[in-house]
């Protein structure tokens, strides 16, 4: 593996249900984006997840819950030729004010902790505000993806990425990262 690319979940891999995947049932891939994470790994990226799960401090899941979703995931993954080498989830509420919660960084810190790596200069692929901003605290380079519900309102806010670094989905950003 040659190079590593983060992603958000929720409104990049799966549909944001705008409350919580709270079971593997209600995990609904966005078209062509496990077939995005797959194209990525056949030329050589590792695939990290970031992503912010408010609802295990909420009591409305726990982390076993959340793992199943996971394992569903990367059930789906594995027939197209793909996988994820790592998920880092932030599993508090945004009153909690942690260190861990996009906007902040603690997750890139803990994907490069748990795999060895540097993410500076790499991609880090969203579809909300907090991902971007995350990405470019931490010296990634965020591209905006607009499946998620939230793409227009980051395009209208001064941490959207250039208009190179935004696209409709995970297969078109995967394809531009590929070139």
């Amino acid at each position: 593996m040659n190079d590593i690319v983060v992603l958000d979940r929720d409104g990049v891999i799966n549909v944001d249900l705008m409350t919580y995947v709270t079971s593997p049932q209600e995990f609904e891939p966005i078209k062509g984006s496990l077939e995005a994470i797959a194209r990525l790994n056949e030329k050589g990226f590792k695939i990290a997840i970031a992503t912010n799960q408010a609802c295990i401090e909420k009591g409305i899941i726990t982390d076993n819950e959340l793992d199943s979703i996971h394992n569903y995931m990367i059930e789906l993954l594995k027939p197209l030729g793909g996988s994820v080498d790592y998920i880092a989830y932030c599993p508090h509420a945004p009153e909690t004010n942690c260190d861990c919660r996009k906007p902040k960084t603690g997750l890139l810190k803990q994907i490069e902790e748990n795999l060895q790596v540097n993410l500076k200069g790499k991609y880090f692929i969203g579809d909300k505000e907090s991902d971007i901003i995350a990405g470019y605290d931490h010296g990634c380079i965020p591209l905006l993806i607009q499946t998620g519900g939230y793409g227009e309102k980051v395009l209208n806010s001064k941490h959207c990425p250039p208009p190179k670094h935004c696209f409709d989905n995970l297969l078109e950003a995967s394809d531009f990262i590929i070139k």
